[in-house]
Order: C-alpha cells, then structure tokens, then sequence
C-alpha cells in the first residue's frame, strides 16, 4: 500500500472527527466489519485521535468507517443498493420528489455528503435535528428475480416452495448502525475496488428536521416493489356464492367509482407517473402522503403517512377505504354496515329478500329486568301530552341488526356489536357480563348476568333475525328470531368478552388515579368506574378559592358536624376522614380500616353519622352475622351484589367484643375472594368499600384492634335523645334538603387539597398508611387537629390487650425476669390470669401453656411473654420482659 493512500486515511479520521463522527478501521476481508474487537462501546462513546493514529500510522488499513447515530451527532444514513442504481431508481425517487415539492430539500440530502461503494450503490448522510436517530430500517425492496438465486436459495425454495426471497433496494442506517466510507480500498470490498466519494463531505451535511426526513423517507417507500402482504384492509371473503349475474356492492363499488370520489375529503393528487398516483394529505405543503395504483395485483390505497385515519403502510383496496372513512373500522361489522349502505345507493345486485316489517322501537335509558322482552303485549301505551305545543317526534338510536341464521356467525356478529359498544349499559367482570340498575331506591346493583338474563337483553337491545327461503319471490325473508338459550349460555362460556370492564361503582365525585375529578355521570373509561350519582350533582367551579373552601369547611364542620358529642377531637378527625374517603377511594391504592362508631348510651347520635352516609354516597345495611361463616356470605354478597360505597353492619350488641379471623382477613385484602352463593363458580372482586360498624360499649380483640379506627360519642347526660338546640336543627330534614350542597363541599376540600400539591403527613397505621398519611394531609390543610391521635385510648379499646398487659405487669411484679413453669404462673398470679372464654374459669397449666405459645415475643404494652427451653427438665419455661424504651426503639430489658 502506497503512503499516499495510507495518509488519506489518517487525514479522513482527523476529518471525520472534527466534524463530531465516531471514526472505526474496517476489516480488510471483505466483511465490511468494524476491525476492533468489540465496537459496541463506540456506539456510546466516539474513538480518539490516539486511537486513530495507532489504527491508521502504520501501513496495514485499508477501510475506514463511522458509527451512525447519536454518537456521530445524530447521522442517518439512506443508501440505494447497486442494483436500485441499476434499475434508475435513484432518478424515478428524484423526479418524484421533484413533483412532490420536495426538489430542493432532496437535492440537499444528495449532494451533501455521497459517496458510492465499489458495488454501485450511493449512501447519502443526513444530520436530524429534533429527535434521536431512528433503528436501521428498509424502505423498499423487490422479489428476487430468477436469475438473482444463489445457490443457498435454490435449495431453499425446493425445500420451502413459498419462501419469500427478497431484493432489499433502499434501506437506512440510524442509530447503532456502521457504514464504510471513502477512501477505503483494497481487500475492504469483495471485489478490491475503491469506495469514492460523489460529493460534499461531513461539514456539508445536510440538516434536516424529523418531518422533513420522514418525508424523504415516504418517497424512498413510494418505489417499494413488495407485493401487498395478506393483512391488506378487503373485504371479507363471501360466505356463499350469488346466483349467476349478481354483483356484491363492495365489488360494483371498487369497479366503478374513482379514488377521488373515495379520499378527496382527505387527500390531494399531487401527479402520476405511469399507472401509479402519488396522493398528498389535506394541510401539508409538499411532500406525498400516500400512492395508489402502485401494485400489480389490485389497485390499492397504500398510505405513508402516520397522520392520517388510515393504518399507514397498509394497502386498501376502494371498498376498505370506503367502509374505513365511513365506519371507523374494517371489521366484519363494519363492511356489513358498508355493503348495505352501498346497496341502498344502487350499487350491487342479490337475490331479493323481504325485510322485517317492523321492530318496536325501545325506550332509552337504564335497562331493568328484561322480562317485556318476551312479551308482545307489553309495549306500553304513549301518555298524552299533557300540555298543546309543537309536534315533535323523538328519534330514537336505531339498535344494531344481528343475522343469528348461522350460530357461529351470529356469536362473532354479536361479540363485533360489543366491541362496538353499542350495548347500552352492558358491562364485564370476573364473574362474566353484567348490567347495572336501580332498586327501588335508587340505589345501584350490579346484576351478574345469567341465560335468561342476556337472553332478555339482547331482545331489548338488538334486532336479531334469520334468514329463511321466500317462497313468493323465490329469494329470501328476515324473520325476526331471538336468540337461542344455548347460544347464550355459549356466549356467557366464553373466557372474556369485548366489553368495557365494569371496576365499580361511585356514588359522588371521587378523584382518578392520575389526581382529575371523575363527575360526569356514567361509565369512565379511563378508570372503568361507573357514576350513578346518589344526590343531583351540583356545577363545579373550574378553580377552588379560599373563599370556596372556607364555606366548604363552614357547611361540614361547621353546620353538619357541630353539635355532635364527640368525646376526642381524634374521633371528630377521624370520622371527617371517613366522611373524604369515598371521594379519594380512587386515588389511592389499598385497603382502609374499619370504622366503628360507638357511644357510652342509647340516643347519642350513632345512626345520625350512620344516616350522613346514608344521604350523601347511599350504604348497604347488613346486621352482624352470627358467626364467621355467615360473615363471610355476607361480605361477599354485598361486593358482590351492591353498589354503594359504604357497607354498613349496624347495631351490633351492646358491649360486643369485635373478635373475627373473616373480618382481619377482609380489612387487609385489596381483592376478596369467595364461592357465590348458590354456585359453583369463584369469583374475586375488589375490595374498595368502606366498612363501617355501629352499637354501644363495642370493643376489639385479636387481631382486629389493630384494623379499626374508633369514632366515639359521649353526651355526658341522662336521656340525650331528647337534646335540642341544634345549629341545622333535626339533622335528617336537613340532609334531604341539603345533600348535593355536603357533597359538594367535600369535593371541594378534596379539590383544594390537590391544587395544593395534595400535600401529605407522614403516618404509621400498618397496611394503611398510604391512606392514613393522605388522610392527614388533607385535614392538616383544613386546619383540623386530632387525627390518629387516641392511640391510647384505642389500645384501651382492645379486651386482650387490656387484659394480657394487665395479666404479665402482675407476672413481672410477682416473679421477676425468672423463667417459671406455667404452674408457677398460675399459683403466683392465679387472679390475674386470663379466663376461657366460655367457662370463666382459669385454664389449667396445659391450656396455659397453649396460651403462652401463641404469643410468644408479642408485646402487650411494654410487656412480652418469652420462651425459655429448660433442657434439665426437657420442659418450655416462661419469663416476661419488659421494653425499658416503652416504644422507642431502643434495648429492651
């Protein structure tokens, strides 16, 4: 190699690095490969002039190359293979761009820096500026041709006869790409020659922006030579034949009408050459946007561009487009929709057939039971209006038209019409559809649909027919059919339907996910929450102003919840977090505790804070089951089956001692699992309720201590139901008359607090202390005091904790920190030792022990029981410990 050509290569380097290029040797045998042993750290980080010195100061390279991509400044790279220069592809893109508006830019990318591979073939780079570099990417390619097999292929296609072999004529190279440039030689290409340089260099670049280049990219595709693969947008191919001379309207279509007729709306011819039309988008200046008449086979609509309705790089032939513009989508459906729509407008011809006379037109709104549907004679009569005016008749939405004549056909026609979502008020959930209601309270169920059910429906909702021979015309009638039971429980088989999925239920406003208001009645997509509002809701400001939220905090605490006989501050605090938790229900993820409300006596006010509920977001009441199993049909009944956000178990006994496995299990599961009742079939539902218990002298044990939060009255009189005086006077009058003002109220809180930043503080409460911390947040912007602040007093609260801190203060006084025998324990501290339950009695040193186990290391107050092993009498020992911190952290004793 002569030290001419090897100076050119140290002098390429030193030019590509200045220009910001990441500059790599090229192996000289013809692979074209980066010759570095591994180059994928300078896809990151560019080469340095040491390295070029040590690659290109001796006399052994040949080949020099760059990395395309972010490393190189953001490079792409458009090269046209030699045999795309051969075919003069490179001149029809021109002359394309030329009649597209798009000369001068692409004049620009080819004589900004080019240079042209000893095969032939021209690469042109490109700087894009606004956006990373794109992948590597092919923009047009052809078949090969006969003549082009090697022999690898040969045997390929004898062995796989369909194979696609494929030319690739113009591709890009962009991010994590390499490409060999002058003035490489020798054995760095196959066949020895020189890469040459056309024109420009790396400071003539061309700078073009990411639409401009995408431009350039839509003419390279317009030369693409692929035929059209099978996802092409046609028709679906005909279930039967048409009697000899008749013509389908999508075919009568497609033959007679012009692309203009079809896409003039959305697209502008721009030119044609030869039988293909290069079509530009309504709003753009130059450039072409889509082609048609480019492929042999059909003449197809083929799109480039991503800003328009159509899938780009998809072929649509004039039906697809048509069926496309009109109806949103190519499904079954909608060419059926299509096709008839054609055929009213003359196009096509078939068989007559006679359509149903008529179908009763359905009344809009909420669907109830279904049972008119079978029932002829139970269309009601029209009420006379009531007062004379202008004669105007109501349209109603016309219910989609199902043909059920084949069974098959007519479960995928009815799966499109759900993917349609033209079934009002049909949702899923885990347990399959289902459909919501009203009782006659108004309150919102959710109704788990069975055969009968959907059967029920879909005669209300949809006109379903089959299409029988007509003897008179000797072509075909419509006969109005229902579905058939078995096709419906085949339906409600299936594993998952095309329904929107129903998530819940909201009684008020409450806030999504990502911090906005959900208050438009109805389903909401984004959150799969239904909206049937308990009270009418009340216009919204579009801002909250301190003005607004001082009135809020007037109509909630001031008013509604001023002469309540709270006996804390933390009770009040803790029952206005009650009050805000349907609302935020949404937002935040968990579980939350149960709320007991409480009071010393009879009277005190306990069903009024029920009643609250009751009137702003609506409660389901249930009593308290007698015992876990019948809680557990309980729960799930009411996730199952209801709709209102708060679940109530009202008066539970006098001094009752909440104490249930079922009940700590429910308080900390996010989804509740379980049998429906009657059933075979599991279902799991979310558990986003509020549950709320209520009686007088309650009190916890267990485990559920821990999961309640206590809203506790104490009127501190004789007869406090006969107290009077009251800011709002009776309360229950004035919640009927003033439910929307509370609700909205509380939505502007909650409002105010989420235009503050939705500020929280920090607090500890187990499994709920995403929602306790929200919680306090909220009501330290409101200015109100006591949240979680009982702690003491809940853990009074608690009979077991009570009674075992009590049990092991007197075991330490009366026996130290020695480890004893339970009959030690039990002689020592026999009166102070905890009963069984059902006898009263002391239990014996065998059932001690069982005890004592069960809670070994927990601690009850400062005090826990520990297990020491004796091994001289091979027996469990027990000794209690005190925490000398009582709680903070430190060493225990």
């Amino acid at each position: 190699m002569s030290e001419t050509l090897q100076q050119n290569l140290r002098d390429a380097a030193r030019e590509m690095h200045d220009a910001g290029l990441c500059v790599l040797p090229v192996k000289a045998d013809g692979t074209k490969a980066p010759d570095v042993r591994s180059w994928t750290p300078y896809k990151s980080a560019r080469s340095t002039p040491e390295e070029h010195d040590r690659w290109f100061g001796d006399s052994t390279r040949t080949g020099i190359g760059i990395v395309t991509g972010a490393v190189s400044g953001n490079i792409e790279l458009i090269e046209f293979e030699g045999r795309a220069m051969d075919e003069e592809l490179l001149n029809k893109v021109t002359e394309i761009a030329g009649n597209s508006g798009l000369g001068e830019l692409w004049k620009a990318v080819t004589t900004g820096w080019a240079d042209q591979s000893p095969s032939g073939g021209v690469h042109f780079k490109v700087i894009v500026e606004g956006r990373p570099a794109a992948g590597n990417k092919k923009l047009a390619s052809r078949p090969a041709r006969e003549e082009e097999y090697t022999d690898q292929e040969r045997q390929r296609l004898a062995e796989k006869p369909n194979s696609k072999i494929v030319r690739v004529l113009i591709e890009t190279r962009g991010e994590g790409g390499f490409v060999v440039i002058a003035p490489s030689h020798g054995p760095t290409h196959p066949s020895g020659k020189p890469y040459v340089r056309l024109s420009g260099g790396p400071s003539t670049m061309a700078v073009v922006a990411p639409e401009d280049l995408d431009a350039i990219y839509a003419l390279c595709r317009a030369v693409d030579a692929m035929p059209s693969e099978e996802r092409a947008k046609t028709a679906p191919r005909p279930k039967r034949e048409l009697p000899a001379g008749a013509v389908r309207p999508g075919v009568d279509f497609e033959n007679k009408v012009d692309w203009t007729d079809i896409i003039g709306d959305e697209f502008d011819p721009v030119f044609t050459l030869n039988s293909t039309t290069y079509w530009r988008r309504k709003g753009k200046d130059r450039g072409i946007s889509a082609t048609t008449g480019h492929s042999k086979d059909r003449d197809r609509l083929y799109v480039f561009s991503t800003s328009t309705t159509f899938e780009a790089e998809v072929p649509y032939d004039k039906f697809a487009a048509f069926t496309h513009l009109n109806y949103g989508a190519t499904s079954n459906t909608a060419f059926k929709q299509a096709a008839a729509e054609l055929r009213r407008r003359g196009f096509g011809s078939e068989p007559t057939r006679r359509r149903l006379n008529s179908v009763p037109p359905q009344q809009a709104g909420h669907f109830n039971d279904g049972s008119s549907a079978l029932d002829p004679d139970a269309i009601p009569a029209e009420a006379p209006d009531p007062a004379p005016g202008p004669d105007l008749r109501v349209v109603q939405p016309r219910m989609p038209e199902l043909d059920i004549t084949n069974e098959a056909d007519a479960i995928d026609g009815l799966l499109d019409i759900m993917a349609a979502e033209q079934l009002p008020d049909l949702y899923k959930r885990s347990g399959g559809p289902c459909w919501v209601y009203e009782d006659d309270q108004g309150n919102p169920l959710i109704k788990q649909l069975a055969t009968d059910n959907l059967r029920a429906y879909l005669a209300d909702h949809v006109t379903t027919y089959q299409v029988v021979r007509d003897p008179l015309t000797e072509g075909t009638q419509e006969v109005r059919e229902l579905f058939m039971p078995k096709t419906c429980g085949t339906i409600l088989g299936r594993k998952d339907w095309p329904l929107l999925p129903l998530r819940g239920i909201v009684t008020s406003p409450v806030v999504r996910p990502d911090g906005t208001l959900l208050q438009a009645p109805g389903y909401d997509k984004p959150t799969g929450l239904y909206l049937q509002p308990r009270v009418k809701l009340r216009r919204l400001r579009p801002e909250v102003t301190d003005d607004a939220l001082g009135k809020a905090k007037e109509i909630v605490l001031g008013m509604m919840l001023a002469d309540f006989p709270w006996k804390e501050p933390s009770d009040k605090a803790h029952f206005l977090g009650a009050l805000l938790t349907p609302i935020l229900r949404p937002y935040f993820y968990g579980t939350t505790p149960m709320f007991v409300f409480t009071a010393t006596t009879m009277g005190s006010g306990k069903s009024l804070l029920k009643d609250i509920f009751l009137y702003l977001f609506g409660i389901s009441e249930t009593p308290w089951p007698e015992n876990d199993t019948e809680l557990r049909k309980s729960i799930t009944t009411q996730l199952y089956t209801t709709g209102q956000p708060v679940v109530v178990l009202d008066n539970l006994p006098n001094g009752y001692i909440i104490k249930s496995p079922v009940l700590s299990s429910l308080l900390t599961a996010e989804y509740w699992g379980d049998r429906v009742l009657g059933s075979t079939a599991s279902v799991t539902m979310p558990n986003d309720r509020l549950w709320i218990a209520t009686g007088n002298g309650l009190r916890t044990g267990g485990d559920n201590g821990r999961r309640v939060m206590w809203v506790r009255l104490d009127p501190d009189c004789p007869d406090p139901d006969q107290r009077d005086g009251f800011k709002v006077g009776d309360l229950r009058p004035w919640l009927r008359a003033n439910a929307s003002t509370v609700v909205a109220a509380l939505v502007t809180i909650v409002r105010s607090w989420l235009a503050a930043g939705a500020p929280i503080v920090r607090v500890r409460k187990g499994d709920y202390s995403e929602w306790a911390s929200m919680i306090a947040g909220i009501l330290k912007h409101l200015g109100v005091n006591g949240w979680m602040a009982d702690r003491t007093g809940a853990n009074e609260m608690d009979d077991e904790a009570v009674e075992w801190s009590a049990f092991l203060t007197m075991w330490r006084t009366k026996l130290g920190d020695q480890a004893v025998t339970t009959g030690a324990v039990l002689s020592a501290v026999s009166d102070h030792v905890p009963r069984v339950a059902k006898t009263g009695e002391p239990p014996s040193a065998n059932a001690l022990g069982f005890w004592l186990k069960a809670r070994d290391g927990r601690y009850f107050g400062t005090h826990k029981v520990v297990k020491v092993w004796d091994s001289h009498r091979c027996q469990n020992t027990w000794r209690v410990d005190v925490h000398q911190d009582r709680g903070t952290g430190r060493d225990e004793s």
